[in-house]
This record gives structure tokens, C-alpha cells and sequence, in this order.
């Protein structure tokens, strides 16, 4: 791979937003298994196929010639199924006409989330170790991150700890659960904790609730489903986790119909719309009965279940996760640094993992963690087992 500098010359003048986003150390990661022939543990994308009905309905939408541009908000049977699951698993009611917006991914949803509520300067709250692209994200749209380090195992979140980040004074807060890259699922009392510091501080969120149906021994509470929370709340979601279309990138956002009115504005001139045919093909996929979900979190559980105790077995003193398709470990007995750490694993074990430094604060001098993912088929899952055995012994 070349490697672009950005740094300052006389021929280009780059904005400051340009020179403030890094490459990404997880498309990184991944180029390590094209380098070495390593195992590819390290992007959330899954090595087996999309459901077979999802597939067909793509396929079925295009030759209808379904092939132009959809509803800038999002195809209204779409919507529609949308505030139906949201009623169904959420408890929320939504209206479709004025609160669901249709975007390219739950990556563009943030994005526009972001553009609608912060100015150059706002402070944003997020939770480290956090997804990776939220320090770009509030880049583009000038907003200064403020940062809160929750603690394995639990991640706990706890009022001390929060205090003083909103009497610092708020715009956002973003919370992510299941939380990429920890796992974590927020309870309710801590979700109520934010909710009444939200309302005490007048202070807007962003729920990234991507990996709602990837859950295990708790349940998914979303933020607005919270008492105050309705009309404070921008729900972030999409189809690429459960339905195993991450190439797709086909999200939405739920917010009131004020916040929704100015997210659409934004969204139309970004992208127009998400795409057609896939946005017919995604009805199929809402259409699916509760087995669908039931089967999709046992699967996880049981490959989480695969993973984990060799983690353990070998030293990495992994956080067993509560949600989500990634669990974080240790890198220390590896090397000084992750981003060293996960080369050497690429390299040595021929097994690529991302280094905890893509997930925390950018200005820590030391970070030493790793993240699998193990959204992978067992056979996959089970070569990379073999190849840690061969030459990883920390234990």
C-alpha cells in the first residue's frame, strides 16, 4: 500500500479537517492479511453469506428495474417497517412520515447526526475505548471530543464519572450499545443516569445501536426509549450487522420531527438517497419472523464461546463481551505498544487483530490492547485457534 502524505507543501493547501483524519487503523489491519496471508480477525465483516431471501429480493428488485432514485427519506414501506420493529423491540412509537430517515450505512446516519447538531467548538461526550470513527466524524464538523475511560470488565458508568464532563458543558453525547470494540451493553440505570444529566444539562444524544440484536446475557435498552429521552434522542441503526450486508451500507435515523426535518436537509445533499433496489430488499429482510433474531444471537454466543477460552488459554486475558461481535484483549505480553502487538500477531501468528490505539484517546502515550472479531465461520475461526496455539504462549 502507498501511503499519501498530508503533510503541508507549497503546492497543496489541505483544510484542517483533512490533516486532523488518519487513515484507518482497521482498513489497516486488514491490508496486514493481504501482506502476510494472515487470517482476517480484524474487520467487523463476516466471511460467510448474506440470507439466501435477502439475496434473491436484491436481485429481483434490479431486474423490476427498481434502479433509480428511491425517496431522498427512505422508501415509505421501508419506513414503515422500520417504526413497526422500533414499537415491536424498542417500545418506541414512531412516526414514519416525519421521523425515519434512510441513509447510506449507520456511518453516514452518524454523520448527519453530528452535522445537525454541532458547531465548530461543541463538546462532544465519548466513551473510551470507542469506534473508531467517531474522532473523525466530530472532525468534519469541528467538534472537540471530551473523553470518559470506562474500565474492564464491566465498563461501568458511574455519576462521579460523569459529572464533571456536563458541568464542563455538553452539546452531545454518543453512546454506543453493544459498544464496538468492548462489548458492553448499558444497563438501565446507567442509561438513566445519562438521561437525567441529559435533561438537568440540556444536553442532546446520539444512540449507535448498530449491533442491537447481537446480545447475550443482558437485553438492549435504546436511550430513547428512556422517560425525557423522545424528543433528546437520535437514534443511529442500519442493516449491516444482523443481516450480514456490510457491503450494502444501508442505515437509518430516528429522531423527532424537528431534528428529523434538518437530518433529512442534510442527507438529500450529501447522498440524495441510499440505494433502490436495496432498499426493497431490505423489507424482506424486516420481514423475517423472531427466529431470525433468536438464531442470529445464539450463533454469536456460540462462536464467542469458541473464541473466548482459547483467548484465555493463551495469556490475552480477554473481556468476555456482553454484546457485539468483537472481544478486547490484553497485548501487553506481545510487545511495548498494540500497533506493535498486532503487527507481530499478523506477521508471527499470521492472524490479523486491530491494535487498541484505533479505539482510545489519540494523545495516550500507551495503549495495550487488541480487538478480535469473530464474526467468522467456525472453519475460520478454528485455523486461526491453530495458528495462536503454534507460536502464542502467555499464559
Amino acid at each position: 500500500m502507498t501511503t499519501v502524505s498530508l503533510n503541508p507543501s507549497p503546492i497543496y493547501s489541505l483544510s484542517q479537517r483533512a490533516h486532523q483524519i488518519k487513515e484507518s487503523q482497521i482498513r489497516e489491519s486488514s491490508r496486514y492479511c493481504e501482506k502476510f496471508g494472515a487470517i482476517n480477525l480484524a474487520q467487523g465483516l463476516p466471511d460467510f453469506p448474506a440470507p439466501e431471501a435477502l439475496k434473491e429480493a436484491a436481485r429481483a428488485a434490479i431486474a423490476s428495474d427498481m434502479n433509480q432514485y428511491a425517496d431522498s427519506w427512505g422508501w415509505h414501506k421501508l419506513r414503515e417497517a422500520i417504526a413497526q420493529k422500533m414499537q415491536r423491540d424498542n417500545q418506541i412509537t414512531i412516526d414514519p412520515e416525519t421521523e425515519i430517515t434512510v441513509c447510506c450505512g449507520a456511518t453516514e446516519g452518524l454523520n448527519v447526526a453530528l452535522m445537525t447538531l454541532i458547531d465548530q467548538g461543541d463538546r462532544v461526550l465519548i466513551f473510551e475505548p470507542f469506534y473508531e470513527n467517531y474522532i473523525p466524524n466530530l472532525a468534519t464538523v469541528g467538534g472537540i471530543p471530551e473523553f470518559i475511560t470506562l474500565h474492564p470488565p464491566q465498563w461501568e458508568v458511574t455519576e462521579e464519572m460523569l459529572l464533571p464532563a456536563f458541568k464542563k458543558g455538553l452539546k452531545a453525547v454518543i453512546i454506543n450499545s453493544p459498544a464496538n470494540p468492548t462489548g458492553k451493553v448499558w444497563t438501565r440505570t446507567e442509561l438513566e443516569l445519562i438521561a437525567k444529566l441529559c435533561q438537568e444539562y440540556d444536553v442532546y444524544a446520539i444512540t449507535d445501536e448498530i449491533y442491537e440484536y447481537i446480545i447475550y446475557e443482558q437485553e438492549h435498552i435504546s436511550l430513547m426509549s428512556i422517560d425525557g429521552m423522545r424528543d433528546r434522542t437520535i437514534v443511529v441503526n442500519g442493516f449491516s450487522k444482523t443481516f450480514c450486508i456490510t457491503g450494502w451500507r444501508l442505515g437509518y435515523v430516528v429522531a423527532s420531527p424537528y431534528l428529523s426535518a434538518a437530518i433529512r436537509r442534510i442527507h438529500d445533499f450529501i447522498t440524495i438517497s441510499a440505494p433502490a433496489p436495496l432498499q426493497y430488499a431490505a423489507l424482506t429482510a424486516m420481514e423475517f419472523g423472531r427466529e431470525y433474531f433468536t438464531n442470529l444471537a445464539d450463533d454469536y454466543r456460540r462462536k464467542r464461546d469458541l473464541f473466548y477460552p482459547v483467548l484465555v488459554e493463551l495469556g490475552f486475558a480477554p473481556v468476555l463481551p456482553q454484546g457485539a461481535y468483537y472481544i478486547w484483549t490484553d497485548s501487553s505480553m506481545i510487545a511495548k505498544d498494540a500497533d506493535s502487538a498486532a503487527f507481530w500477531l499478523a506477521k508471527e501468528a499470521l492472524v490479523a487483530a486491530v491494535p487498541g490505539t484505533c479505539f482510545s484517546h489519540p494523545d495516550r502515550e500507551k495503549v495495550n490492547a487488541l480487538r478480535f472479531c469473530f464474526a467468522k465461520k467456525d472453519s475460520t475461526l478454528e485455523s486461526a485457534i491453530a495458528n495462536l496455539r503454534k507460536v502464542c504462549h502467555f499464559s
